[in-house]
């Protein structure tokens, strides 16, 4: 089949069965139709049809080493330097597309197979079978160009105990049945981005677990169809609001839903699964097999396209309201500056340093991306700040399209103009600072960004624990020591 066009992708959801719960109704089906999603489907179906233009189709896909079609360029298992480039430019197409607003493409658990079928062997430790079910599953995701998410977490009950602990062990999805032909889930995980609208849920490891028995039932990793028996989703309320394009340009395309994840007794084939019971492989699924490498190449590319974007709404936002000659302004001006330029350097760094993994495959080197994945979460907090500082009261009364097409046009042109914009031209460029800073859409954006790889204080604790500080002390006590 290959690479699938956006009319492909919506096909494939209206024949999909999804049980999805939102404000108080049930879909089992018809998702794409919906309000509180069918605006973001349809960005979705761009991004697939991005793959067949004559701008962006070479980059976008490559030729599938199997079936001889075109398949996205994000299954690419990169061998050189240009494989590295070509995936970091695939990616950058997609983000660029939303502004880098959309954290769940396809491209991002599209890396992740990559490097865990290439690191096959690692799951055929425990069972030589698992290594061919993952090589299958990657080949099935590439060569029908499934779009995958994933679910990460045990329920937010009591933080004082661990995930798996809460409720004594009944909430969080976990095996609670071995067949002849695979194993049952109950429970409940957080946190599903799109998952209301995805082909495929991919249920991995998320939290550290220790090698007793206790934890084995909550040692698994496997993938369903998004529609199989017994699973569903609570959706949260959307922000889409289902309101003009002009009111809530981002809003309006880019709101991903998130979803809790709810396994009523779900049957999982052997064949889907990847790991089973066992905690150390859990553990290390990310890390052993190059997977996180790979994916947070593909979020920091992301990042960069969000931070070019809100440079680009900054200069536009100074420059319409003449405010550009401020020393104050000039300083938020090149804090977003410089944010920008670390993220390429991350980025370029990343790429430089490479090196060929035990399983033969290029990957990002880590230090500069996990630098990365540490500072971009509390960077982010700033730009809804900054925007709001320079838009100031301007943005506290902003019209909607409605009323500059409506009694009040003359006025808005009159009266909200501004140096270099005219009334309608300011407030269309006003909306959209609005909803990059002010709307729900935009809180949801922060909050996203800053526990996108999780706990940011927890991530820091790991951050120092992993990283190698004895030739720094070292250093300092050969100085303290020199004659």
């Amino acid at each position: 089949m290959g690479a699938r066009t956006g009319k492909e992708f919506l096909e494939g959801l209206a024949a999909s069965r999804p049980t999805v719960h939102i404000q108080g109704e049930t879909l089992t089906g018809g998702v794409q139709d919906h309000p509180a999603f069918r605006n973001v489907v349809r960005t979705y179906a761009e991004l697939f049809d991005l793959q067949h233009s004559p701008e962006h189709r070479d980059t976008l896909t490559y030729t599938s080493p199997t079936s001889g079609a075109r398949v996205g360029t994000s299954f690419l298992t990169p061998q050189t330097a240009e494989d590295l480039v070509k995936r970091r430019q695939a990616y950058k197409v997609w983000a660029d597309h939303s502004n880098g607003m959309l954290g769940r493409t396809g491209d991002y658990m599209n890396a992740s197979l990559m490097a865990l079928n290439s690191a096959a062997d690692w799951f055929g430790q425990a069972d030589p079978q698992f290594a061919e079910n993952i090589r299958r599953y990657y080949e099935k995701v590439r060569e029908e160009d499934l779009l995958c998410t994933h679910t990460l977490i045990p329920p937010q009950v009591n933080r004082a105990v661990s995930g798996t602990a809460q409720a004594g062990g009944k909430l969080a999805a976990r095996i609670v049945k071995e067949d002849d032909n695979g194993v049952v889930i109950r429970g409940a995980r957080m946190l599903a981005t799109i998952a209301p609208f995805a082909d495929e849920m991919l249920v991995f490891p998320s939290t550290v677990l220790r090698g007793t028995p206790e934890d084995k039932p909550f040692s698994y990793a496997f993938a369903l169809p998004n529609d199989a028996k017994g699973l569903r989703y609570i959706a949260r309320e959307p922000l889409d609001l289902d309101r003009p394009r002009h009111d809530h340009p981002l809003g309006s395309r880019f709101e991903e839903s998130d979803a809790v994840v709810v396994f009523d007794d779900v049957h999982v084939p052997y064949e889907r699964c990847f790991v089973l019971g066992e905690p150390e492989l859990c553990n290390g699924f990310y890390s052993r097999t190059s997977s996180v490498n790979h994916m947070t190449h593909q979020v920091v590319t992301r990042t960069t396209a969000k931070t070019e974007y809100i440079l680009g709404l900054v200069s536009l936002l100074v420059e319409a309201i003449g405010i550009g000659q401020f020393q104050h302004v000039q300083e938020d001006m090149a804090e977003v500056i410089t944010t920008l330029e670390t993220l390429r350097a991350f980025l370029r760094a990343a790429e430089a340093d490479a090196e060929i993994n035990e399983y033969g495959v290029l990957t990002p080197a880590w230090a500069p991306l996990n630098a990365a994945r540490n500072l971009y979460p509390k960077l982010y907090q700033r730009f809804p700040q900054i925007l709001r500082k320079l838009g100031a009261s301007g943005l506290m009364a902003t019209p909607t399209e409605a009323d500059v097409t409506g009694p009040a046009a003359l006025d808005i042109e009159t009266y909200l103009q501004s140096a270099t914009l005219t009334g309608p031209e300011r407030v269309k460029l006003f909306r959209l600072v609005w909803d990059t800073c002010i709307s729900a859409f935009s809180s949801r954006q922060a909050l996203y960004e800053y526990y996108f790889f999780g706990d940011p204080v927890r991530m820091a604790g790991a951050y120092v624990g992993s990283y190698d500080l004895e030739p720094y002390k070292a250093r300092v006590q050969n100085f303290l020591e020199r004659a």
